[in-house]
């Protein structure tokens, strides 16, 4: 390339330089500047160290055609009842094992198992979110009534989970169930 391009310079100086040297001493002048410019120019490529490309990041996850933006949009409709940072160690979880070279030819199974999850959570959730109030009390008294056999260990268990609002109900409706957890039996 180097060669091609002073090759290039060699000869349109050639070519006008005997133009140059007859003409006005301005003309002579700036093709001495461009001469100067040029031999600069490809002494400085020369000398310019060659750049080292590293490759992008995958766009996918290896041996899929998912991207993460993708999996985070999903994570974030599926799991709207999650804060913002629980939906982050979600992705950032799922991401970390996704990535994992160790997981091979499961990786796409994975994917679309998480999927499917994630999916019927959201619909779980938009048919719970359509029930009038009166159906959501019906649905607390049931949840009562089955709950209350429970060993007190997982009763507790129970309540945490309704307490930091991480099971896949309204909000309304998870105060309903955690009002009766919390009665005595």
């Amino acid at each position: 390339m180097y060669r091609s391009i002073r090759r290039t310079v060699v000869l349109f100086f050639v070519a006008a330089w005997p133009l140059a040297a007859n003409a006005d001493p301005l003309i002579f002048f700036l093709m001495s500047a461009a001469k100067e410019i040029a031999v600069s120019a490809i002494a400085k490529a020369r000398a310019a160290p060659d750049v080292v490309r590293l490759p992008a990041p995958a766009a996918t996850y290896p041996g899929t055609t998912v991207e993460p933006a993708t999996l985070r949009r999903i994570i974030d409709d599926s799991f709207g009842y999650l804060s913002s940072s629980q939906r982050g160690e979600v992705f950032d979880s799922l991401n970390t094992l996704l990535l994992d070279p160790k997981i091979g030819s499961g990786r796409a199974a994975l994917i679309e198992y998480f999927l499917h999850k994630a999916l019927a959570v959201r619909a779980a959730q938009f048919e719970l979110g359509k029930l009038s109030y009166a159906q959501k009390e019906g649905l607390a008294r049931q949840f009562r009534q089955e709950t209350a056999d429970l060993p007190d260990e997982e009763r507790r268990q129970l309540q945490t989970l309704l307490e930091q609002q991480l099971l896949p109900v309204p909000a309304d409706l998870n105060q309903m169930l955690l009002a009766q957890l919390q009665e005595p039996r």
